[in-house]
């Protein structure tokens, strides 16, 4: 049976005219491409033209096998290596060797790492001279985080310890060989104050007196208390009131007022916390105290 308008399947000419052997560049489909003789679509099935018209197939991969194995596998190395030597020199992640990087740095603007401040005993900038006893001490801060008091890189009253609370807490050192004699917190704002004052009346001679608030130092306070403070020698103790800040350093039996003391009141219109002021941070060096004096 014979399709009217169309030659028979069977003739080579036809079956090459509807339906070419290979895809041409405009011949997608099973169409005739409508090019005569000798053009570039009939040039797909000669020897010569059949190796232009493959450009996006066999041509492809005849080129590939062109350059062979041993080609293909230096042309890798080569761009391996080439990734490697620049990874070196800019000092990229992974290298190995830093020192070129800096072979092509100037000097001028080579970042030098700044050193690191050296820390000495309970964390003072500067050492303390001989028989001299370094101290560093912090008060609380509002009712959350506990003082601390550290005498000769030994924390003798922290949060960490559990031996400090609400009120004063107090620490009492030997003035000769700054051993802690005994730490305690009084509670100055529900406890009994005469427990501080049978803690602090009976001192001997040369006993140090280290004091940091912590909440409320002062609601409990008396005449007598403050004037025990005021002889072993704070000039601040007379104004001390209800959630104010203070540290304190004293001694038994000194003649002048102590330099060790800082002190910040509480005040809505300056405090740094809701209802409390500024927590206080004080260290130095305190001179031992002769077995004579």
């Amino acid at each position: 049976m014979r399709l009217a308008g169309l030659p028979q399947l069977g003739n080579e000419d036809s079956r090459s005219r509807y339906f070419p052997s290979r895809v041409t560049g405009g011949c997608l489909e099973r169409r005739t491409c409508g090019e005569a003789p000798g053009s570039a679509a009939t040039r797909w099935t000669g020897g010569r033209g059949v190796a232009e018209g493959r450009g996006l197939g066999e041509a492809d991969r005849s080129g590939w096998t062109g350059l062979g194995p041993l080609r293909i596998v230096a042309l890798i190395v080569a761009v391996g290596l080439t990734w490697i030597v620049v990874s070196i020199l800019l000092g990229g992640p992974g290298s190995g060797f830093p020192r070129i990087q800096q072979l092509f740095i100037s000097p001028d603007n080579s970042a030098t790492p700044e050193p690191r401040a050296r820390k000495y005993k309970c964390g003072l900038p500067q050492p303390c001279p001989e028989e001299h006893l370094a101290f560093r001490m912090v008060s609380g801060a509002a009712n959350v985080i506990g003082p601390k008091i550290c005498l000769e890189d030994r924390m003798l009253m922290s949060s960490v310890k559990d031996n400090v609370g609400r009120g004063l807490n107090i620490a009492l050192v030997n003035g000769v060989s700054g051993e802690l004699i005994e730490a305690r917190a009084f509670d100055m704002w529900a406890g009994d104050v005469n427990d501080l004052l049978k803690f602090i009346r009976p001192l001997h001679e040369g006993t140090l007196v280290f004091v940091a608030s912590y909440d409320d130092p002062a609601t409990k306070m008396n005449e007598e208390t403050r004037k025990l403070f005021s002889d072993l020698g704070s000039k601040n103790v007379k104004d001390l009131a209800f959630r104010d800040s203070w540290v304190f350093v004293g001694a038994k039996g000194v003649q002048n007022k102590s330099p060790f003391e800082q002190h910040v009141k509480n005040s809505k219109h300056t405090n740094k916390y809701e209802g409390w002021p500024e927590a206080l941070e004080m260290g130095g060096c305190i001179p031992r105290r002769t077995v004579a004096g």
